[in-house]
């Protein structure tokens, strides 16, 4: 194996064993019990469905009305001169 190929292995180890004792940390002084934090997971997702959901259908309403308003096809340039004078000015 390579130098770098050890490095990588012991980072990764490091991280997994991290990831391990700060589980087991967590669960040790965890303020709630198994099935209240389960039920608290659980009513938090359900606002979060709910609220991704509410999201969902807002933008989803915002491109149906952008692009429903379509601007007027201009076949020449003479009848956008209105519009540049404004945007000029």
């Amino acid at each position: 194996m390579s130098e770098q190929g050890k490095y990588v292995a012991k980072a990764a180890a490091c991280i997994v064993g991290g990831a391990v004792i700060g589980a087991g940390l967590g669960l040790l002084f965890a303020p709630q019990t198994g099935s209240d934090a389960r039920r608290s997971i659980s009513r938090y997702a359900r606002k979060a469905q709910a609220q991704t959901n509410r999201w969902g259908r807002a933008v989803k309403s915002g491109v149906k009305v952008a692009f429903d308003h379509k601007p007027p096809i201009v076949n020449n340039c003479e009848e956008r001169t209105p519009q540049l004078a404004a945007v000029m000015n």
